[in-house]
């Protein structure tokens, strides 16, 4: 039987491959037998799984992190492609897998892109903003170099956050040219540290598969934790009090609205345009992903995070 992508697969197709396990979770059901949720990956996507009458000793067999074969039915769930397992084993050394195949990666190399954003860093002119982001941005690093933007959806890549920071200051550096009464200091350092709490947030490995998060996570969210990081770097330089002001609230009111995290909407012009510019990264991140792998002339499975929507690949 040939292998297929995630990417090749649609409804009434066999699943026969190798995919890596990037979150399990075993569940009840209504019925009071225990089923294994998963979410299975290769370069290629993601698609939800289910294996059903989960037996006691099948409990810790599978975990995240793993590449397993895989044997299944493409089945239809709430408008979206899902997985029902009827084979499943982990991966032996014949087997001759390698796990970086089945990690979906930035396009571009971590160091190369970290460069990158150093470069919009030097353009930084004001001493108080240059310092806070320079700080925060070289404790950062390590992380940055593997750490996902998220654990599902825009950027749930290896090195997906450092990927979506370039992308963004290049779209400001673009829009700044247009609206040119924005603070390219405030812009820059806005953008590079909206989501770098994320790092905090979020527990993941270096593949960077997300495996839970954090309890500051939980119970504060990136939001918090990033103005908490500005205030201290800003505290330890003795910063202007208002650039320290200016930049918190740049990423208190990033996600614009309070049932998104953000208890205050954007009063200064360089947090609008934060706010559109993430919104039109993860958007166009997320359509070019479920573009990639389709035919001209067909359209995609719907997309959750785009309302349900399916896209159309012009001819």
């Amino acid at each position: 039987m040939e292998y297929k992508t995630i990417s090749q697969l649609r409804l009434g197709d066999v699943a026969y491959g190798f995919y890596f396990i990037k979150a399990i979770e075993c569940k009840t059901a209504s019925n009071n037998k225990k089923y294994f949720d998963l979410i299975l990956s290769d370069k290629t996507g993601t698609i939800n799984a289910k294996i059903w009458d989960v037996s006691e000793g099948d409990e810790h067999r599978y975990y995240a992190g793993v590449v397993v074969k895989v044997k299944g039915i493409i089945t239809e769930w709430q408008n979206q492609l899902q997985c029902r397992i009827e084979k499943i084993r982990l991966t032996a050394g014949t087997d001759g897998i390698n796990i970086e195949d089945f990690i979906p990666m930035a396009p571009c190399q971590p160091d190369l892109m970290y460069e990158e954003i150093l470069k919009y860093v030097s353009r930084i002119k004001n001493r108080d903003v240059l310092e806070i982001v320079s700080r925060i941005l070289n404790d950062s690093k390590d992380k940055l170099m593997f750490y996902p933007a998220a654990k599902k959806n825009h950027h749930s890549i290896r090195s997906g956050l450092l990927y979506h920071i370039m992308t963004m200051l290049k779209s400001g550096e673009k829009l700044s040219e247009i609206y040119t009464f924005i603070n390219t200091d405030l812009l820059y350092a806005g953008i590079i540290l909206h989501d770098i709490a994320k790092l905090d947030e979020m527990d993941a490995n270096e593949l960077g598969i997300v495996t839970d998060y954090t309890i500051e996570g939980n119970l504060l969210g990136h939001i918090v934790q990033g103005i908490k990081k500005i205030a201290f770097a800003a505290e330890e330089i003795g910063a202007d009090e208002e650039i320290s002001l200016l930049l918190q609230h740049m990423i208190l009111s990033h996600h614009y609205e309070p049932e998104y995290g953000s208890p205050t909407r954007p009063q200064i012009p360089e947090a609008e345009l934060l706010h559109y510019i993430d919104i039109i990264d993860t958007r166009m991140f997320d359509i070019e992903k479920a573009l990639e792998n389709i035919g001209k002339g067909d359209f995609s499975q719907r997309i959750w995070v785009l309302d349900n929507r399916r896209l159309y690949k012009a001819k």
